[in-house]
């Protein structure tokens, strides 16, 4: 399951509305759901719809689209503070898995995420983990050396944007981008990234792009 995020505004503004409006907790209750942007059952449906809609879904429900998603700018940067763009990754297929530290399904899942890089990465496959922590770089870095991360670059998102433009509503939140940097398809919660069936979709993806 993914982690909510919502930020101090938004979670204040809920609870004064629905105070003032009602002062009881089941209101209260639905106003802090529709401000994490928490997924209805109709939410799923679509999911699932739009899976079927392209006739696959990937290994641990990893839902692909029918076509694929021009996605809006997003800025961040790598751990020496350059600024970057999914434009950086252009040529290559994209695991972008949007995460942060104090999230522990995303600290699980990390290591796999490291195996997958470890195996699969070159040219023309990278997987991109993006830190919204607002703490910076130093947390991530800490993390990383902590966990024995070998293969993945520190790239991080201080403002936060980049979860809200994407549609991330919750971490991990990963998208799997093609060449030119639009999105194919997302698993949305926590996954062992490197199972031989995991490695073998992302090998599909690789030659089906090319």
């Amino acid at each position: 399951m993914p982690w909510l995020m919502m930020s101090t505004h938004a979670a204040e503004s809920a609870i004064s509305l629905t105070s003032i409006r009602a002062g009881l907790l089941v209101p209260l209750f639905l106003a802090l759901v529709l401000a994490t942007g928490c997924s209805s059952d109709d939410d799923e449906a679509s999911d699932s719809a739009q899976a079927a809609a392209s006739g696959e879904t990937g290994p641990q429900g990893f839902k692909l689209r029918a076509e694929p998603q021009e996605l809006p700018e997003v800025p961040f940067t790598d751990g020496d503070g350059n600024p970057m763009t999914f434009a950086h990754f252009e040529g290559q297929v994209v695991v972008l898995n949007v995460w942060a530290t104090w999230c522990p399904p995303c600290r699980e899942e990390m290591p796999t995420l490291d195996r997958l890089q470890a195996e699969l990465g070159s040219s023309e496959f990278k997987v991109v983990t993006l830190s919204i922590d607002q703490a910076g770089v130093s947390v991530v870095d800490d993390f990383f050396a902590d966990i024995d991360v070998q293969h993945l670059t520190i790239y991080i998102d201080e403002t936060g944007q980049a979860a809200r433009k994407l549609d991330a509503f919750g971490v991990p939140t990963t998208l799997l981008l093609d060449r030119e940097g639009r999105e194919l398809g997302r698993l949305v919660g926590e996954a062992d990234w490197h199972t031989r069936a995991m490695v073998e979709f992302f090998r599909e993806i690789v030659e089906r792009t090319k």
